[in-house]
């Protein structure tokens, strides 16, 4: 077994993100803790960010392929070629950061990271939790900076936490706090010599008037990262969320972005928009992950949120984060790309 199969059935055995290590429909007795065979991407050399093989769509692959779901496997093949961000949870995020970083590093790429731990998290809803209180969180991001080292990684900044400060669902008494953490958390990062740094700012169906956003997001130290991400786990198209980059981007001072794409290739939920947002039927992937992008502020698309991977307890979903295997196959076969 190769250096790089250990250190995948070593990622694996962790879970790579939130949920991961909870497949869903999965037998997990079955699953090989390994890259599969298959699941060299046929797609990296056209981009700088790096894919994980052993990534629970690629598991998902090799399952379906033992059990005779060729055409199925050969479709979940558009997502487990792509790069996606990892999000690493528990008290100490460095093995998985480490593994994660050293393997793209061997291969020239850039891996793509969430840090999502701030205390008071999602406001106690669907992806509640966090860092028990600031202490603990200044630590847990030292120890995500540290497990970085040298590597060349992207890291999306607490995905929610500003948002929730300006649509007032996190109470008031947080909001300083939040602010102050979130700040220095950019300047640790920072640090790294080859980390980039993007503070989350919501959506455009979220807080519907970007200027809104702009005191908070200086308040919290955009100034001091590269740049602000946008449309992380939604539905936001392509057209819609990079005009309202833009706009954003004029208010603070050119401060360039990113955008999540991950399963944005339907557009949004028609209806209500308090119900969108989670596990929404007939949605499909969207642009695939690159640096070229035709606005000059806009730095990337990527998949932040991982396609496949439930938003919550709705519309039959696992709990939020968990790996979802049919909702995934839905995303790949309504994919256009």
């Amino acid at each position: 077994m190769s250096r790089l199969i250990r250190t995948f059935a070593a990622l694996a055995a962790l879970g790579l993100a939130a949920g991961c290590s909870s497949m869903t429909g999965v037998d997990e007795a079955s699953v090989v803790r390994r890259a599969p065979q298959d699941a060299t991407p046929t797609t990296q050399s056209r981009s700088p960010f790096w894919v994980d093989p052993a990534s629970p769509a690629a598991q998902q692959m090799e399952m379906w392929n033992r059990q005779g779901r060729a055409q199925d496997a050969e479709s979940l093949k558009r997502i487990a070629d792509q790069p996606a961000a990892l999000w690493p949870a528990g008290e100490d995020p460095g093995a998985t950061i480490r593994a994660a970083a050293s393997a793209a590093t061997q291969e020239g790429r850039t891996a793509v990271f969430v840090a999502y731990n701030i205390p008071h998290r999602d406001c106690g809803q669907h992806s509640a939790g966090g860092a028990y209180d600031a202490s603990a969180y200044r630590e847990w991001i030292g120890n995500f900076a540290d497990a970085l080292g040298d590597s060349k990684a992207l890291v999306v900044l607490e995905p929610d936490a500003v948002a929730h400060i300006v649509d007032g669902c996190t109470p008031g008494e947080y909001h300083a706090e939040r602010e102050q953490l979130l700040s220095e958390a950019i300047v640790r990062l920072k640090q790294q010599p080859n980390t980039k740094v993007y503070l989350d700012a919501g959506n455009p169906a979220w807080i519907e008037e970007p200027w809104k956003l702009v005191e908070p997001l200086q308040r919290a130290g955009v100034a001091q990262a590269d740049g602000f991400s946008l449309n992380v786990s939604n539905f936001q198209t392509d057209a819609v969320t990079k005009e309202y980059g833009v706009h954003l981007s004029q208010d603070l001072g050119g401060k360039h972005f990113v955008v999540d794409t991950s399963r944005n290739g339907n557009g949004p939920l028609s209806g209500d928009r308090s119900e969108a947002w989670c596990n929404p039927p007939g949605r499909a992937l969207g642009t695939r992950p690159t640096t070229e992008t035709g606005e000059s502020a806009l730095d990337a698309y990527l998949w932040i949120k991982r396609p496949g991977e439930s938003d919550g307890q709705c519309r039959g979903g696992p709990a939020a984060g968990q790996w979802w295997p049919d909702y995934a196959l839905g995303l790949a076969r309504n994919s256009k790309a």
